[in-house]
């Protein structure tokens, strides 16, 4: 797949490319310098008629401090990877030693370089883009992202590069004797679609979620950093273990509401649109600080969106606590996250991240279980039975008439009832129930009780 990064000095416009090429407000854009600071990547399609590309957002170029210098490091490894370098501008601003240094290293890479002249807003604009021919690209390309200028004529540039798909010739021959249904059945697209495996790593600043995300990858994907806040946007990357695709997302460390500096509120925004999309949430806490309010608080986001949960102790190579006591403070402070398992890692000796990457793969397939319906029932009745429904506020009798299982991820069953009203105390017992009947480790169940003969039944 063809590889297009996007380099630049900070400010110049790279993010607001990105997003209007992948078409949504994927990378934060922000007027602060340095927001973008690790790559993000996504795969896009320029034209049906055209491959899939990888297109690659760094951060931007400068040495300001020992943050932007790894920043910068990033951003040229990615130019490395790349099949064609986007190079940006601002209008505004005139070339200088350090740029051309910049545009010197790339060429020596000998790939090709488009050089993008942002921020050119109207046509007096236009006499300061002649002055950027100095650095020696051959392509020029002047534009303004905010006012749509030269914009489509630069991306039917950048098609040229992009390769045609493949046109499939040769019809697919289907053996007689297996029936059409098998071939198409949805279970088959649904077992694909079980294969692939989205982690979110999230916690609070400085718990070590960047240095465990290179870990489970193999590589120095995420920038490692002292500093608080060095992740801002919510930085990916996918891995093939044991028959399954997992993606991993970086998710930006969470402050007290009264402690989040300037461009920290979006990562807080992002984090929950990450979460919202996840099947599974590693919650990162710090093994050597212990567990702290804002832990908890975090894990109710968890909570929120209903995703299966892993609690992770990072740093154990630091710990001051010993397991047990550790593991007992995780229980009472999480109860309500009490179906996740917990462990330990460090992501700096790589104790037990074979293990963890095993802990996802396990509690996913818990998270997309499916009960048969007459199994399902069998244990209903067994509930009921030992423990009887209560009765309403009037004194009338409750009861469930049957369950259904009707969603995964998490596992979802409605609960046919004469009067859709469950008490939270009976509601618990009968989840507590089904997990001693199966295992749902790691998984949240929803229960939701609906009346006989309603449209959500069907």
């Amino acid at each position: 797949m063809l590889k297009i990064a996007i380099l630049g000095k900070p400010n110049v416009g790279k993010s607001s490319f990105f997003n209007r090429v992948v078409r949504k407000r994927d990378a934060i854009v922000s007027e602060k310098a340095g927001t973008t600071r690790d790559i993000k990547k996504r795969v896009v399609s320029f034209d049906d008629d055209l491959e899939d590309v990888v297109l690659l957002d760094t951060g931007g170029l400068e040495e300001r401090d020992e943050l932007f210098k790894k920043v910068k490091e990033k951003a040229f490894e990615a130019a490395k990877e790349a099949d064609l370098i986007l190079y940006m501008v601002d209008a505004k601003t005139i070339p200088d030693e350090e740029e051309i240094e910049y545009v010197r290293n790339l060429q020596k890479l000998n790939k090709p370089i488009i050089l993008i002249v942002n921020k050119v807003d109207n046509d007096k604009m236009m006499d300061n883009v002649w002055q950027w021919y100095e650095l020696g690209i051959e392509e020029v390309y002047p534009i303004s992202i905010a006012h749509n200028r030269g914009v489509g004529k630069l991306l039917e540039r950048i098609k040229e590069f992009i390769p045609k798909k493949k046109q499939i010739i040769e019809a697919t021959s289907i053996e007689e004797d297996i029936p059409l249904e098998e071939l198409f059945s949805e279970d088959s697209e649904n077992l694909e679609e079980l294969k692939e495996i989205k982690v979110a790593i999230v916690g609070r600043v400085n718990v070590g979620k960047s240095s465990l995300l290179n870990a489970l990858v193999g590589e120095e994907r995420s920038i490692v950093s002292d500093v608080d806040g060095t992740t801002i946007d919510p930085i990916d990357e996918s891995i093939y273990f044991n028959g399954y695709t997992i993606t991993f997302v970086d998710t930006a460390g969470i402050r007290r509401r009264g402690k989040i500096k300037d461009i920290e509120k979006y990562a807080l925004i992002r984090t929950e649109e990450v979460l919202k999309e996840a099947d599974v949430a590693i919650l990162v806490l710090d093994a050597k600080e212990g567990i702290v309010e804002l832990d908890e608080k975090i894990g109710g986001l968890i909570q929120k969106h209903k995703n299966a949960c892993i609690i992770v102790a990072n740093k154990w190579d630091e710990a001051k606590m010993d397991y047990k006591k550790f593991e007992k403070e995780v229980k009472y402070r999480f109860d309500f996250l009490n179906y996740a398992p917990f462990m330990v890692v460090s992501a700096k000796t790589k104790r037990n991240i074979d293990k963890l990457k095993e802990k996802i793969i396990y509690v996913y397939g818990n998270y997309s279980k499916r009960i048969p319906t007459s199994t399902l029932n069998e244990w209903i009745k067994e509930a009921t039975t030992r423990h009887h429904l209560p009765t309403d506020v009037r004194g009338k009798e409750i009861k469930i008439y049957y369950a259904t299982q009707f969603a995964i991820k998490p596992p979802q069953i409605a609960l046919i009832m004469n009067r859709p009203k469950l008490h939270f105390s009976y509601e618990r017992y009968l989840i507590n129930f089904l997990r001693q009947k199966e295992d749902f480790t790691g998984t949240p169940i929803v229960l939701i009780p609906r009346e006989k003969g309603s449209r959500s039944e069907k």
